[in-house]
């Protein structure tokens, strides 16, 4: 009578023959021990498109470029592929995808050998591959590159490059589709645009004051520099009523007696009227042509001593009147409105102190004096703009003005004498000086909330 085979050995070569693989017996464990060597790797993929798109993008263009001069190894690939951030991204953003999509289909497979249910193992593989690529392929990497941006971004500019050759088709594809969906959506990749903005940039010069890195006078030199690409001729000008010229048919002698009495070094000259100011003359000229000129004093004619000078639109851009003052090495220039009147004049001291402040020679008052923290006397040729800093408020600039005085004659709708008061959005401005029908100066002071009702200059007369 023949003995069954034993049973023992059929469960063991059933268990070892598990899975198939194209018709091939594959033992279970072996196919567990690829999928998770296969997973690891699929993470370190992952950490390592995650990083790459921190570093890329956070490494500054300026760097970039002085890591090539420097002949810095692998600075020319990470300069080609910056070149093109939106396929730079787009290489990123496939690899990223098709490694973690990757991860959570083995990750199913694998769970179904041991897991009955389907949709059980779909759901442990998804919060699984979810929580391990949140901590190790994305949280961890970028925490790295952040520390590591320009060090990083050298180490993995090659292995990206290999990456971009290997997913050429899909990323050729996609880099395509993007663009064409940007286009019919009107709109653009973010990636294309800059990552700093001036408001950002304001901001890190208001945070670097608050660490202590920067000190107040630091901070409002930037500040001045960020403003001065926005400032227009007219708001940095000597308004014609305090301009000093002389005519072109006075002496050298009344024009240098003129220089003294006004404590300039250069002043327009004009010919009929201030409305025709043909050039400019120096002190230096005039003192050396007086006194060691080879003809007599009474023979020099103040035409000989004029220097050309520029008539520029008041609503020229101050930045493109430094580069045009300095490429022809003028000191002044006149200003005039839409009809060529003159309206005042530039000096580079006047351009100078946009970015450095005010240059206060001899008895010279500040524009803007502190009584306490919520109240100023300013004087009113100054910017509403400054004012509104002095004091954090936001008073608004017209059309018309850019000065609190003229912001007090709009208010008023009138000429406003010593003593009147003016109260607009909590702010009380109150005329403290007046010369003929000008406003000299004005004291304004932050009101608390619901201190006053606005109050007209006409009822505050009365």
């Amino acid at each position: 009578m023949a003995l069954d085979p034993p049973a023992p050995l059929e469960l063991s070569t059933a268990m070892l023959q598990g899975v198939e693989i194209v018709g091939v017996p594959i033992p279970k464990d072996a196919v567990l021990v690829a999928g998770i060597v296969t997973l690891v790797a699929l993470v370190v993929l992952s950490a390592f498109f995650s990083s790459s798109e921190i570093a890329m993008f956070s490494l500054p263009a300026h760097r970039t470029e002085a890591l090539v001069e420097d002949a810095v190894p692998g600075a020319k690939t990470l300069k080609q592929l910056k070149s093109d951030p939106h396929r730079l991204l787009v290489t990123i953003l496939v690899g990223n995808n098709l490694v973690n999509i990757a991860m959570s289909s083995i990750a199913t497979g694998l769970l179904a050998m041991y897991v009955e249910s389907q949709g059980l193992a779909v759901a442990i593989a998804t919060f699984g591959v979810t929580a391990i690529v949140l901590l190790f392929g994305e949280s961890a990497p970028k925490s790295y590159a952040v520390e590591n941006t320009e060090s990083w971004a050298l180490r993995i500019s090659k292995p990206l490059k290999a990456a971009e050759r290997v997913l050429l088709p899909l990323i050729l594809l996609f880099d395509y589709l993007t663009r064409v969906v940007n286009k019919i959506t009107g709109g653009r990749s973010a990636i294309e645009t800059s990552y700093v903005t001036r408001e950002e940039i304001q901001d890190i010069i208001e945070t670097g004051e608050r660490e202590g890195v920067l000190d107040e006078d630091e901070r409002e030199m930037l500040q001045r520099t960020l403003r001065f690409n926005d400032t227009i001729a007219k708001e940095v000008m000597t308004p014609r009523l305090d301009m000093t010229a002389v005519a072109k048919e006075s002496s050298v002698e009344e024009a240098l007696e003129t220089c003294i009495q006004s404590g300039h070094a250069r002043i327009p000259v004009y010919e009929g009227s201030l409305d025709n100011v043909i050039g400019v003359i120096h002190i230096r000229d005039l003192v050396r042509d007086l006194n060691y000129g080879e003809a007599l004093a009474r023979d020099m004619e103040l035409e000989d001593l004029i220097e050309p000078t520029l008539h520029v639109p008041e609503s020229k851009n101050v930045d493109d009147l430094l580069t045009e003052m300095r490429a022809e090495r003028l000191h002044m220039v006149i200003v005039i409105d839409e009809f060529g009147t003159t309206e005042g004049l530039v000096t580079m001291e006047d351009l100078t102190e946009e970015i450095v402040g005010e240059i206060l020679e001899g008895e010279e008052e500040e524009p803007i004096e502190y009584v306490d923290d919520d109240t100023v006397t300013v004087k009113g040729e100054v910017n509403i703009e400054e004012v509104n800093e002095a004091l954090d408020l936001d008073l608004p600039e017209g059309e018309e003005f850019e000065t609190i005085a003229g912001f007090i004659f709009n208010r008023a709708g009138r000429l406003v004498e010593e003593g009147e008061t003016i109260t607009y959005d909590g702010v009380e401005i109150r005329v403290e000086q007046v010369e003929n029908t000008r406003i000299m100066k004005a004291r304004v002071v932050r009101l608390e909330t619901g201190e006053t009702e606005p109050v007209d200059a006409e009822e505050a007369s009365d």
